[in-house]
């Protein structure tokens, strides 16, 4: 298998599952900072011209990361990291479903609208005045999501799963873009310490 990476918390994410899983992976770094995920033989691989995208054994790609992560869960099952039974596994897709859509993507968003703007505005849609309220929004569901964590280890309780890694992936990248975690959130706090003490934080 190929993965074609770039800068980012989507490539971030599916490089930690990789390294939870302990596949290995051909790795071939694409510029997005300079566009070359807009150019002709990249949208080749991928036509929506984001990245990460996985080429499998047999030649076909994948480009949608809980895409990726569920197609390696069900290729290399151990360790677990979406659920043995189908209660678990809908427990890990709800959580990634709600952090996926309430804190991942409005953070994104509030970024792309916002300091990212002059990278993204001439590559998608962008509406410069909502990202002070996407970036409001990620932070009422990370307050929402820390009192949902009293008493857990992890998002799903006691198991690591794909949606520690997505939501742990975002949150070291919203440090970087002035959306740090609010210090006030203690158990989301203690939980990424936590996280980050994985060998696999640092893919």
């Amino acid at each position: 298998m190929k993965l074609y990476d770039s800068v980012g918390p989507n490539p971030a994410m599916v490089r930690m599952f990789i390294a939870e899983k302990g596949v290995d992976v051909d790795d071939e770094t694409i510029d997005i900072r300079g566009g070359v995920n807009r150019e002709a033989d990249y949208l080749k691989i991928n036509p929506r011209g984001t990245c990460p995208a996985l080429v499998l054994e047999d030649g076909s790609i994948l480009s949608e990361i809980t895409a990726i992560c569920e197609y390696l869960e069900d290729t290399h099952p151990d360790p677990v990291m979406i659920g043995k039974t189908p209660a678990e596994k809908a427990e890990t897709r709800m959580w990634t479903r709600r952090i996926d859509l309430g804190i991942c993507e409005p953070m994104a968003n509030g970024f792309r609208f916002g300091e990212g703007l002059a990278m993204f505005e001439n590559r998608i849609r962008c509406i410069p005045e909502a990202s002070d309220g996407l970036k409001a929004i990620a932070r009422d569901n990370l307050t929402w999501l820390d009192g949902e964590m009293a008493g857990k280890s992890y998002i799903a309780g006691e198991r690591f799963t794909l949606a520690d890694v997505l939501l742990f992936s975002f949150l070291s990248f919203a440090k970087q873009i002035g959306q740090e975690l609010d210090s006030a959130n203690a158990n989301l706090t203690a939980w990424f310490d936590r996280v980050g003490e994985r060998p696999s934080a640092g893919a």
